[in-house]
């Protein structure tokens, strides 16, 4: 089974969503998915130091 998702509103830097679209983009994704698996890499590195 999927996990659940919700939906939230954030503010974030123009040159960061900018970028993050980029990269999006490129990977074929869409920008909440690609943001979603940056998040979860970024937790996934934090819990293994």
């Amino acid at each position: 089974m999927k996990p659940l998702k919700e939906s939230i509103s954030i503010t974030i830097d123009s040159d960061i969503l900018a970028k993050a679209r980029q990269e999006a983009e490129k990977d074929d994704r869409s920008l909440s998915q690609y943001i979603n698996i940056v998040l979860k890499q970024h937790i996934n590195n934090l819990n293994k130091k």
